[in-house]
């Protein structure tokens, strides 16, 4: 069963690309484009928007690249604290490096990075020194006192001035990070400020896709993105200057309306003599997003949004019960659920996740007493489940009858003999003094692959993995270290109920 299409990436690439050249124009010279969200691997756009390209804004930007570079900032506080990307599973230092590689891997070298609010942490210097190693351009950016409302200073050269001047030979600067809070805006501002004191022309603009500005406050797309930035406090509104000035209706987040008077008063401090930019009259005005001109389907995107929603209480949750978030978000996830009128049981995989681990419990096999249910939809929309024991997760079982299944292996031939199990059971236990033997999805991948040289069937099996990219996953305990590894090189969309499980641990 093949997920409807919502979103057509050439339509909508077309537009894009076409509105960013139009507000180039606008200033002549050179046009700041502050990049928010993801600008590799948006996984969150390509599960609301089905047919989305997690990598459109790269090929946005390969269709722009004789008039396009790029500068990358991190924060220096995300890095010195360990701060995880959980897309990547990765710090932000290590997210950093990757980034920069898939970049280049594109065509698409970045030509500076900038380490934002630096105040001598040794972790920013040890990532400025691999930068610097790897033949790239670093620059380190402080902190501003009184930023953001203290204009007069931040416009000055106690302000901005004090800020290294990042040289670019292109028309278009894409400003973009490794996450929220990066500096990307500050760095972009701040090199409106050295172009104009320079007597160069220069102009920003902000390219976020999500919320979608002329889709209505309480889609469900736009509420996906409240989910999305629930632990952050975001929520979506009506953009009231835009309504003002304009009369008419756009969507806009909290944080982008709130700040947009500070916003509009550095821009004019910059420009010089109480002047704005042209044509920007609200938040909106400023953003360059044609994310809208994409969705062919509201059906399509509307019905993945509401899934989504879903999948980020179902996270949330998890997170809380390790201590890694707090109720309130769980709430919020709660109550944004409830406004889209969508329920948990309504994720496809929950409920036979739930029924395994029951069949599990009265046929008394599980381990140590506990027992686990997984679930997953496969490409055919068909649900295949899996339960724990004594040799297999639930996950691993869910996933080695996924394979068969999509191999068209019958149930009665084994991929993995029951022998190679109990080796490495064994293998765990005896040699390496793990109390947890059962094999995680992570070390099934590994055994499939292994066993696929002599046994025909564990090598269509191996084939098969592919298919599970992009399926969807439900446990009913929270996973280990090992099934979120395996799982996340399937590309397997995981959700959990999070009951606890001897070994079980959260990757954020």
């Amino acid at each position: 069963m093949t997920q409807p299409i919502g979103f057509d990436n050439e339509k909508y690439l077309a537009q894009q690309s076409q509105a960013i050249i139009d507000r180039v124009a606008m200033f002549g010279d050179k046009l700041y484009l502050e990049f928010g969200g993801k600008l590799v691997f948006d996984y969150h756009a390509a599960r609301v928007l089905p047919g989305y390209d997690p990598n459109v804004k790269i090929k946005l930007l390969q269709r722009l690249a004789d008039k396009v570079e790029i500068i990358f900032c991190v924060s220096a506080a995300d890095v010195a604290k360990g701060r995880i990307r959980g897309d990547f599973g990765m710090t932000y230092d290590v997210a950093t490096l990757k980034t920069l590689d898939d970049m280049r891997d594109y065509g698409l070298p970045v030509s500076a990075v900038s380490i934002n609010r630096f105040t001598g942490q040794s972790a920013a210097i040890q990532l400025k020194n691999k930068l610097e190693r790897r033949g790239q351009r670093v620059f380190l950016q402080g902190d501003i006192e009184g930023y953001p409302n203290d204009v007069d200073l931040i416009v000055s050269d106690a302000g901005y001035g004090q800020n290294p001047y990042i040289p670019t030979s292109k028309p278009i600067v894409v400003v973009t990070g490794a996450g929220p809070g990066s500096g990307k805006m500050a760095t972009a501002l701040s090199l409106m400020y050295h172009d104009h004191r320079a007597g160069r022309g220069a102009g920003f603009a902000k390219f976020e896709t999500f919320p979608i500005w002329n889709l209505p406050l309480e889609h469900p797309v736009n509420v996906a993105y409240e989910a999305a930035t629930a632990d952050i406090g975001d929520f979506n509104m009506v953009d009231p200057f835009h309504l003002a000035a304009h009369g008419e209706i756009a969507i806009n987040y909290n944080r982008d309306v709130e700040n947009y008077p500070i916003l509009r008063s550095i821009i004019s401090h910059i420009l010089g003599a109480g002047r704005s930019i042209p044509h920007y009259e609200s938040p909106t005005d400023m953003g360059v997003n044609c994310a809208g001109a994409g969705i062919v389907s509201d059906d399509a995107v509307s019905d993945a949004a509401r899934q989504e929603i879903v999948r980020r209480y179902l996270r949330y949750n998890w997170e809380y019960t390790l201590g890694v978030e707090r109720k309130e978000t769980v709430d919020r996830a709660r109550a944004l659920m409830q406004q889209v009128e969508v329920k948990v049981e309504q994720r496809r995989p929950v409920v036979p996740a739930r029924e395994a681990a029951a069949s599990a419990e009265a046929a008394g096999k599980g381990n140590h007493g506990v027992f686990c249910g997984a679930a997953i939809e496969l490409d055919t929309g068909d649900i295949v489940t899996g339960r724990n024991s004594e040799l297999l997760h639930s996950a691993s079982a869910a996933v080695l009858n996924a394979v068969k299944q999509l191999a068209g292996i019958p149930d009665s031939i084994d991929l993995l003999p029951s022998a190679v199990i109990r080796n490495l059971t064994s293998l765990k236990r005896e040699v390496l003094g793990m109390t947890g033997t059962s094999l995680d999805a992570g070390e099934i991948l590994i055994a499939l692959s292994i066993s696929a040289v002599s046994n025909p069937a564990a090598e269509a099996g191996t084939k098969a993995l592919r298919r599970l990219r992009n399926c969807e996953m439900h446990l009913t305990h929270a996973p280990t270290q090992g099934d979120l590894v395996g799982l996340r090189r399937l590309g397997i969309n995981l959700t959990t109920d999070a009951e606890p499980t001897p070994g079980g641990y959260f990757l954020r």
